[in-house]
């Protein structure tokens, strides 16, 4: 009887996966004028600086463009709530903003969430 459960199991389909990737956090902002190096030496380390101390945060990624676009990434540990996880996000880059440069201020930081198990997304602009 166990023999034929066992065998039974391996064919039944799989109804619904389990959530892989951890949830993750964007942010994007715009220097107008910049090329990529001076977006990550003024916008992108400050941002990332005052990103250290978020609950379960994994690690961060980032991307700056010669149009003075930049995008980084946090992604946080799998199980963590992606609401919770987009405001403390937003609070931490409220400090950050006055220590940007004005030009970017004035495009406005967006915050984006995102998780692998539903396509989400949310902007907040500063």
């Amino acid at each position: 009887m166990m023999i034929a459960g066992g065998l039974a199991i391996l064919q039944l389909p799989i109804a619904q996966y389990p959530t892989i990737a951890p949830p993750a956090v964007a942010i994007s902002a715009t220097y107008p004028g910049a090329d990529a190096q001076t977006v990550q030496d003024t916008v992108t380390q400050v941002i990332e600086q005052n990103m250290n101390g978020i609950d379960n945060l994994m690690y961060m990624s980032s991307t700056s463009d010669s149009a003075g676009s930049v995008t980084i990434t946090l992604t946080f540990k799998s199980g963590t709530d992606p609401d919770i996880a987009q405001v403390q996000v937003q609070n931490k880059l409220q400090l950050a903003t006055p220590l940007l440069p004005q030009e970017v201020q004035q495009q406005g930081i967006s915050v984006e969430k995102s998780s692998s198990s539903f396509p989400v997304g949310r902007r907040l602009y500063l």
